[in-house]
């Protein structure tokens, strides 16, 4: 990995990440002892998680988050970058070097893996790691959840460091799984679907007495048909014609991309926010069940 990169990188994950998240007692009235204890910011206060923890509870450290990003990009070839996100925990996309960018569709359509590391403080008992891909072309940034191989569960311990040998085990895992994604990927490509069936499958129809749900629906629609259409410019496709068919992977990445992208949310999330709440949007999940089923 180049030096320059490798402290970059750590640079960037200990600037953003600079505080440490800390475990106190709850009381009840009067001072009344608990067995549990929260976990709290030191620079704001704010309570982390959800649910209290135990007393045996350790929470996980910068250190440990820059372990994770370390073994991902050694075992992937060097990180160039990343980019970062904490709610109730660590959130880490990790981009691999440049040289191993992976073409899948040509020049005009570079599509190359991304690891999302999820670190979250609470009950639960690992951190994941998710393969996932960024796409050029319309700078999405998800996860295929149907794809095996692709999610590895990393025990929650402190010190991560000492088990860097297990952790590279489990990056290594993920890296060989770049193929069957890949894969699937173009699987995608190779379907086609009818965008209106596939949106109003995805959405339902509109309430043609309620003229708000009209509007939402009409100004949703068009700005996943503008989004696609600018696509397929930028990727020199042939009109998609009256019918409006277009590739199963147009059609995930065109819904992916609102959600991402476009979509009203509120206050003003960074880039990387947009990115977990794409993750979990349950319309980005079904367009990618969606594209096996209505594929015509």
């Amino acid at each position: 990995m180049n030096a320059l990169i490798e402290t970059n990188v750590a640079e960037k994950v200990r600037a953003e990440f600079g505080f440490s998240v800390d475990k106190f007692p709850l009381t009840g009235p009067e001072g009344l002892r608990t067995p549990h204890y929260g976990l709290f910011r030191s620079d704001n206060g704010e309570c982390v998680g959800r649910n209290s923890v135990s007393a045996r509870y350790v929470p996980h450290t910068t250190e440990d988050v820059l372990a994770l990003v370390d073994a991902a990009g050694q075992a992937f070839g060097g990180v160039a970058a990343v980019q970062t996100h904490f709610r109730n925990g660590h959130y880490v996309a990790v981009q691999p070097s440049k040289e191993y960018r992976e073409s899948i569709f040509g020049t005009q359509d570079n599509v190359f893996p991304r690891l999302i590391i999820d670190a979250p403080y609470g009950a639960t008992g690992a951190f994941d790691a998710t393969l996932g891909f960024y796409r050029d072309l319309c700078r999405n940034m998800s996860i295929l959840r149907q794809v095996s191989g692709t999610n590895v569960s990393i025990r929650h311990t402190s010190g991560l460091r000492d088990q860097m040998g297990d952790l590279l085990t489990a990056f290594t895992q993920l890296e060989a799984s770049w193929g069957n994604l890949a894969a699937v990927m173009r699987g995608m490509e190779d379907r086609r679907v009818r965008l209106t069936d596939f949106l109003s499958a995805i959405y339902g129809e509109p309430n043609e007495r309620e003229g708000r749900s009209l509007t939402i629906h009409k100004n949703r629609t068009e700005a996943i048909v503008r989004r696609l259409m600018t696509e397929r410019v930028k990727a020199g496709r042939e009109n998609m014609g009256n019918e409006f068919v277009v590739t199963g992977w147009e059609a995930f990445n065109a819904v992916q991309g609102y959600v991402q992208h476009d979509a009203t949310r509120r206050g003003r999330p960074s880039e990387m926010a947009r990115v977990v709440m794409a993750l979990n949007d349950g319309s980005v999940n079904h367009a990618e069940r969606l594209v096996y089923e209505m594929s015509l």
